[in-house]
């Protein structure tokens, strides 16, 4: 039986994406200002927010900072995006501080969307339980993110490429500067430090003139080639450098402790962010699996890069699904030289391409279907190993759902029951 609190977050269901502070900002008010209670690292980009997130909080909480996490989508649970120390909100916790904010929006007389009511559930569980630090994820761009209104004094931007052009801006330049300006949105603008990973030059050159216009300081990290990371590909390693050029920042800045290196190094070599370059193992050590929510083209291509690398000349079978927002013509021609067998499937969510559709752009691709079914345990368990699974975030959650009890890698996921997303 569902409870109050989630029928009232899937009641926000119909009010779809609303960029824009003023609901956020008059629900704070009204529950206590619970951002201002933590310190934040803000982290905004096309792709890798939730891994450079899932990074820097690991090395935060090992240099004894009682560490908060906000990422989103799940995979699996909405108790996934709300964690301290690792450890996702209790649904007791998640359905008292949902009525919470329900109940300050009807006094208030706001309707907040899905994603508002859980960016103030976070605010309130951190302030509640007095972390030091939260690693936040932006959700959708950054300056009219709901979640900017916590922005501390670093932030840290992964990449930048084409999303959400009807809210972002049609051009790199643009979103760049959505996704920078969520520095804007509270506090000391020139005291913030500016964390940037690996754009362009263009890019890097409207970078410094967003941030030298407000008289901030930026970092552009090297990129750690020592780095060791369960997560397989470049990327990650890139990632995790800003993780590391953020976390001596942030420390070095809050004077408790000492940042140690080698400590940072060593944590990140056990930190799996589940669902991205994550292999799963058989009893005999061999790959069976190959999950990566690789959900568009700038995805698709570091994912390429990274069979390159790993698995040069190999072809899978993979199991393909996609949204319907989603430019799948390019995904797939990126990926055919990859793939000896395609299997083709969607989940209920609304939003997913109909499985006719995504087989005919297979096969104007140069590729060969198998199959074509809605996932199911059974669906999964029939196909050829190694398998990659693929396409979008949401169905590799549906997957791990499935694998959850037989791989050691996702037992994270073993008491998390699963739950809505979304529709976005």
């Amino acid at each position: 039986m569902q409870t109050a609190g989630m029928e009232y977050l899937e009641s926000r269901l119909m009010f779809g994406m609303v960029p824009g502070l003023d609901s956020t900002r008059r629900l704070c008010g009204a529950l206590g200002n619970p951002q201002e209670k933590f310190k934040t690292i803000h982290v905004v980009g096309t792709n890798g927010k939730g891994s450079t997130s899932y990074y820097l909080a690991g090395i935060l909480q090992a240099h004894g900072y009682k560490t908060g996490l906000f990422t989103s989508p799940h995979l699996v649970s909405l108790r996934e995006r709300i964690r301290i120390n690792d450890t996702p909100i209790s649904e007791a916790d998640l359905e008292r501080l949902l009525l919470a904010v329900k109940n300050a929006a009807e006094r208030e007389r706001i309707e907040p969307t899905f994603f508002e009511v859980l960016t103030l559930v976070a605010f309130l569980y951190y302030a509640e339980n007095g972390v030091d630090v939260v690693s936040m994820e932006a959700g959708m761009g950054g300056r009219l993110d709901s979640t900017a209104v916590a922005c501390g004094g670093i932030v840290v931007l992964t990449s930048v490429g084409l999303e959400h052009t009807e809210v972002l801006g049609p051009t790199e330049a643009a979103i760049l500067k959505e996704k920078l300006a969520v520095a804007d949105a509270g506090g000391n603008i020139r005291e913030k430090l500016f964390v940037i990973g690996g754009i362009s030059d263009k890019l890097k050159n409207e970078a410094l003139d967003f941030v030298r216009l407000r008289g901030c300081e930026s970092l552009f990290p090297a990129v750690r080639d020592e780095v060791k990371l369960p997560n397989l590909g470049r990327h990650y390693v890139e990632n995790a450098s800003l993780s590391l050029a953020a976390a001596e920042r942030f420390i070095a800045r809050d004077g408790r402790c000492a940042y140690d290196d080698a400590l940072a190094l060593a944590t990140l070599e056990k930190r799996s962010w589940a669902g991205r370059m994550q292999t799963l193992r058989g009893p005999d050590g061999g790959v069976r699996i190959i999950l990566d929510g690789a959900h568009n083209s700038h995805a698709v291509r570091r994912l390429v890069e990274t069979l390159d690398e790993y698995y040069p000349g190999q072809r899978f079978h993979c199991l393909f699904g996609a949204l319907k927002d989603k430019d799948v013509g390019d995904m797939l021609a990126l990926m055919v030289p990859h793939v000896s067998h395609w299997h083709v499937t969607k989940t209920p969510y609304p939003r997913f391409r109909e499985l006719a559709d995504v087989r005919d752009e297979i096969i104007r691709a140069g590729g060969v279907v198998d199959s074509a079914e809605e996932l199911s345990s059974k669906y999964v368990h029939r196909l050829e190993t190694p398998l990659l699974i693929t396409g979008s975030l949401y169905m590799i959650g549906a997957c791990i759902e499935i694998l959850k009890g037989e791989y050691a890698e996702l037992a994270f996921f073993r008491n998390l029951e699963p739950s809505t997303n979304e529709h976005r």
